[in-house]
């Protein structure tokens, strides 16, 4: 790559996980010399889609659809979501081939059976578009269009997110490799982790198995002044990190293993005891989705039925 090119990493993200924007931020740069722009997408002004069923899983699932015309439709661009920490150079990543695709998404899935045995794990992993790579000089993306796709039944959320559906086949390339989206797994060949299930990330939940990677990095920031205990402490105020989270990074490196499941155990009571509710917001706005799901379904019953 040019020396004086910029590679340009926009990530997907909700306010409750605002803290691991500049973390996973800080875990690229220190594994690179090229010139990295780590871009949040907070709050982007997407339209809603009319059927319920159709409406984004996160704050931030239709984020990606924007990124072509947030860059200018020029260049390319890495999308990432902020539930990740990078281990390698992001130009092994950055440099993958298009070979006339427009996107460059996940190759296939490994260790999906170790990895569905963990608590919160779903039942199936699927093929994800959590890390891609866009080519945006060839990519006339345009949210409300791509919402619009699905006002109008030409296809559906699950179609639009997993299938890719907008582009024809030859323009998706399955290049990336599960290394650079190691769902919930690590290993000396992982470039990247992400820590998929909601349920259990590091920073909501005492026990991740592979946690500890996140608050090394974290450590590393608040002893080098790239983050302030206060910092941390202002989103545990604010509900978005548990309040045992100051332990885990103060003595968990300094214990040995075998005291660390009564360690968990401990923090994970104080956590109730202090009634802190893991991703409440998230959590809030599904119910409110299901609500509206099962009025919209009620509904279109209703219509079914008078109509007949």
């Amino acid at each position: 790559m040019p020396k004086d090119e910029v590679i340009r990493v926009y990530v997907g993200v909700d306010r409750s996980q605002m803290l691991a924007v500049p973390v996973l931020e800080h875990s690229i740069k220190r594994h690179t010399t090229a010139q990295v722009e780590v871009i949040p997408m907070l709050d982007l002004p997407v339209p809603v889609p009319k059927d319920p069923r159709n409406s984004q899983r996160t704050g931030f699932s239709f984020s990606r659809f924007c990124i072509p015309k947030l860059a200018g439709y020029q260049g390319k661009a890495i999308y990432m979501d902020a539930d990740m920490l990078v281990f390698r150079d992001i130009r092994e990543l950055w440099n993958i081939p298009f070979d006339g695709a427009k996107i460059v998404i996940q190759k296939e899935v490994k260790f999906e059976e170790d990895t569905l045995r963990k608590a919160g794990a779903p039942k199936k992993r699927k093929k994800q578009c959590a890390v891609m790579l866009l080519d945006c000089g060839n990519l006339d993306w345009d949210v409300e269009k791509i919402v619009a796709g699905m006002d109008e039944e030409r296809y559906d959320y699950e179609e639009l997110m997993y299938d890719m559906c907008i582009l024809p086949e030859e323009e998706v390339k399955y290049g990336v490799p599960f290394e650079w989206n190691s769902l919930e797994h690590y290993d000396p060949e992982t470039r990247l982790i992400h820590y998929t299930d909601v349920y259990t990330q590091p920073w909501t939940c005492c026990g991740n198995a592979n946690g500890y990677l996140w608050f090394d990095e974290v450590r590393m920031m608040l002893r080098d002044g790239k983050l302030s205990w206060d910092q941390v402490r202002k989103e545990i105020e604010l509900g978005y990190l548990r309040p045992s989270l100051v332990a885990d990074l103060k003595y968990r490196h300094l214990l040995p293993k075998w005291l660390l499941p009564f360690f968990d155990k401990k923090n994970a009571a104080r956590d109730k005891l202090s009634r802190y509710v893991p991703h409440k917001e998230v959590y809030a706005l599904k119910r409110v989705r299901q609500k509206a799901i099962k009025e919209y379904e009620a509904r279109l019953a209703a219509e079914k039925k008078e109509a007949a």
